[in-house]
């Protein structure tokens, strides 16, 4: 089975860094599937894994992420990594 080509991103937006998950250094990656419209905006997307306080941040940033235009929608896996600085 070929793997499928990805979709490239055109624009990416860093997720807000929750408060609390700062505050409690809690640092990893959440993975994301995603679906993209062929428009190349963000459908459906759904956690795979990662921190449970992380999580929702990942969700509102990558809707907002911006895919190039393709012929069909697509579903990709994300990874979002959190590490504060």
């Amino acid at each position: 089975m070929q793997e499928e080509a990805r979709r490239k991103v055109l624009s990416k937006i860093a997720p807000s860094y929750p408060e609390i998950a700062r505050r409690m250094q809690i640092t990893g990656t959440v993975r994301l599937q995603v679906e993209i419209q062929p428009n190349g905006l963000v459908g459906h997307s759904k956690v795979l894994g990662g921190h449970p306080m992380l999580a929702q941040a990942a969700l509102d940033a990558i809707q907002k992420w911006k895919w190039a235009p393709a012929a069909e929608t697509t579903t990709e896996t994300v990874e979002v990594n959190f590490n504060p600085q």
